[in-house]
């Protein structure tokens, strides 16, 4: 069910995503070790190539060991990426292990758990991964020891680690046959999706159908804040809203802020209206500043109602320009030199703003594009709000740890700076109002589910869902239904 074009299967290990003291061989399919292995500190771990893919449904590979070493103090799991390789798995969070030295399963903690028998030189550990239940169970020479791990994350990369000189393990990621039978594991799991599917409880009759596509067309409605649709639909169908009518109206303005590019309205509605849903939230909180830095950018969120304007000059402005550009190198050295020509106006630290390149507050570009809307006030905003924007940034690592999707996030932003002509540059797509429909369903599901309401439309869940069968039922022949047409 894997389609490897789109979500391959990890089918080795990484020779990039790994600790220095790990050496590959055979393929990347050998794992040695080559450190001091003195204490924990010197403990190693490689990722697989890729993550294992949701719709595998069931995920499983074995490693033997080929040697336990020194004092076999090796790790075999899962973690995540950007999970820290100078570990072995299961004890940072986020990473799940079975150790051989004391048969402990660890779970995003130092402390282990006992859960099966330690093992050696000569012996197989599988690792398998139920998708459908996001469970993870173990094998020993082909013995199925049990469910070591519950509630696991999606995204999660097999992973070996190990400690002390002389630990060496071969990875079997399927170019061989298995010790343990994963195919009986595999005809229980389907016997059991299938009962619970002719065991679903489905309503009979004409008018239990119909009330049923009923609430799926109103909670689509709901959901997307088409609020006087939904209430005509719910006068006529003779239903009730779940959510109240100012609920709906709340989120439509909201999302009507976010849609016209008024970033900084639309997050200080979201405080007032839904107290702590950004604090609990960093990261789309984060994606929220970024966008509105965008629209900044852009010229559409120039005023500021709640935030004082202050009276920077001109040449502090330049030098938070200054140090946002610097921000932004550290960010990505690897940018082309050739393309950071500057903004059509000078900046630099004795001269800030050349005069003869600013025109009466108006910094036009190529096709009357101006930067801020061409307000030099605006521009100074701007720079205020990428400092703040960047010290949070720094913040939040400093708290939590790496994010990459954050860190990209922060430079494809600073980077719109960095060109003559931002809306033609090659981050310029940022600019294009169709960008802040991903941002306004994020926040709308966001607000959503603290409203204790569904994420996602049952509606829209229905129609993937029947997208996805009829691909699957399309090479049987089964798409049609006897005496009526094809699909």
């Amino acid at each position: 069910m894997v389609n490897e074009d789109e979500t391959p299967l990890p089918r080795s290990w990484s020779p990039k995503d790994k600790f220095n003291y790990i050496g590959l061989s055979n393929g990347n399919l050998r794992v040695h070790y080559k450190g001091h292995g003195k204490t924990h500190k010197d403990a190693a771990s490689v990722r697989a190539t890729h993550p294992i893919p949701a719709s595998c449904g069931l995920y499983y590979f074995e490693v033997k060991i080929v040697s336990k070493g020194r004092d076999g103090y090796m790790g075999i799991g899962l973690s995540a990426q950007g999970v820290n390789m100078n570990r072995l798995p299961g004890w940072d969070k986020h990473s799940y292990g079975y150790h051989g030295d004391d048969g402990h399963s660890f779970c995003s903690s130092g402390t282990g758990i006992p859960y099966g028998p330690t093992f050696t030189t000569g012996d197989v550990i599988g690792c398998g991964v139920n998708m459908i239940d996001n469970t993870c169970f173990y094998t020993k020479n082909g013995h199925n020891l049990g469910i070591a791990f519950t509630e696991l994350p999606s995204n999660l990369y097999p992973t070996v680690g190990l400690q002390t000189p002389g630990e060496v393990v071969d990875a079997n990621f399927g170019q061989s046959p298995f010790v343990f039978d994963i195919e009986d594991v595999m005809r229980e799991l389907k016997a059991r999706t299938k009962t619970m599917i002719q065991n679903f409880p489905f309503p009979d009759g004409y008018s239990e159908h119909q009330s049923s596509l009923h609430k799926l067309v109103s909670s689509y409605l709901v959901h997307h804040g088409y609020c006087a649709t939904a209430e005509a639909f719910a006068t006529a169908t003779g239903q009730e809203f779940k959510e109240e009518i100012n609920s709906i109206k709340n989120r439509q303005k909201i999302l009507k802020l976010v849609l016209t590019g008024r970033m900084g309205e639309a997050i200080e509605h979201t405080r007032q209206i839904y107290p702590g849903l950004l604090e609990g939230r960093r990261n789309l909180h984060f994606m929220l500043m970024c966008r509105q830095f965008i629209e900044m950018v852009n010229g559409c969120d120039i005023e500021s109602p709640n935030r004082p304007v202050g009276h920077t000059s001109v040449i502090q402005s330049t030098e938070l320009f200054s140090e946002m550009n610097g921000a932004q190198k550290t960010v990505d050295e690897a940018m082309d030199s050739e393309d950071k020509n500057g903004m059509q106006y000078s900046c630099n630290s004795q001269n800030g703003f050349s005069q003869d390149e600013i025109q009466d507050n108006s910094l036009e570009y190529p096709g009357a594009k101006k930067l801020c809307g061409g307000s030099r006030p605006a521009i100074e905003r701007m720079l205020e709000f990428g400092k703040e924007l960047f010290s949070y940034s720094r913040s939040l690592t400093n708290k939590y740890g790496p994010n990459e999707a954050n860190k990209k996030m922060l430079q494809d932003a600073f980077s719109l700076l960095a060109y003559s002509n931002p809306w033609s540059s090659p981050v310029g797509w940022q600019l294009d109002p169709v960008q802040r429909e991903t941002v306004c369903a994020q926040l709308n599901s966001a607000i959503l589910e603290s409203s204790n309401l569904a994420r996602k439309p049952p509606l829209e869940i229905a129609v993937g869902h029947a997208k996805e069968l009829i691909q699957l039922i399309y090479p049987h022949g089964i798409n049609c239904c006897e005496g009526q047409q094809c699909w």
